[in-house]
């Protein structure tokens, strides 16, 4: 059945969140803490793990060396600019900020809601396995690496939550949509996906995860939802 990968994903999701929001609700706050901590730099490492993979190669003779430099100056500052025009991670706070009033979940001013919807829908949003793993769901009805991707996803929302609270479980939604918008159109999109524009893809999707990991560990402001523009460049780049 094709869409399974992503329906199974999303209640990954919301399960997960689920079972964090119940640890939370018996866990003191130093714990919370060390949570918040843990979980950064696991993201931290995630990110530079396959950032890493992008930009570095060992040679026969031993040797790094560097790949996809400039495609990575060029994403990050192009996409940058385009986030920052339309102002994309307002507009994500903004969407956080009406959901949280929808279900009333306390002073809509409270910025946990908020940061748990735009910093989980982030994390599991980003990346390869999403594209590739929709992309195969869509035209073969193959969802092994979706099912996979959802245990992750699972496993990180459920920690997430246990920390920021039920504005992680609405991160279903933006997941939803997006896997599910690339399975539907996969037969019409799959021929501009080779092996290099996946590999390029995987790069900077994994540097904008680092820059996620940097803000949960850190609490330093980047603005990765207006950073996000950066992952359609490689796609541009395929064509020249």
């Amino acid at each position: 059945m094709k869409g399974l990968g992503t329906i199974v994903n999303v209640l990954a999701v919301i399960v997960g969140s689920g079972i964090g929001i119940i640890i939370k609700n018996g866990m003191k706050q130093r714990f919370q803490d060390i949570l918040m901590q843990a979980c950064g730099i696991a993201t931290i490492f995630i990110g530079a793990g396959g950032a890493l993979c992008g930009l570095l190669s060992v040679t026969p003779s031993g040797q790094l060396e560097t790949h996809n430099t400039m495609l990575l100056i060029f994403s990050m500052v192009l996409g940058g600019l385009i986030g920052e025009f339309f102002n994309i991670e307002q507009k994500m706070e903004q969407m956080g900020i009406t959901l949280k009033g929808l279900i009333g979940s306390g002073n809509s001013s409270d910025s946990r809601f908020v940061d748990g919807f735009v910093t989980s829908s982030l994390v599991i949003c980003v990346g390869a396995m999403a594209i590739v793993g929709s992309i195969q769901d869509g035209l073969t009805g193959d969802y092994t690496m979706l099912f996979s991707k959802a245990i992750l996803d699972f496993i990180i929302v459920m920690v997430f939550a246990s920390t920021f609270g039920i504005g992680v479980a609405f991160s279903a939604l933006p997941l939803g949509i997006y896997q599910g918008l690339i399975t539907l159109f996969a037969s019409l999109i799959a021929s501009f996906f080779d092996d290099a524009l996946i590999k390029n893809l995987s790069c900077i999707g994994s540097v904008l995860i680092f820059c996620v990991g940097i803000n949960i560990a850190f609490d330093n402001k980047i603005k990765v939802g207006n950073l996000l523009p950066a992952i359609i460049i490689p796609v541009i780049y395929s064509f020249f």
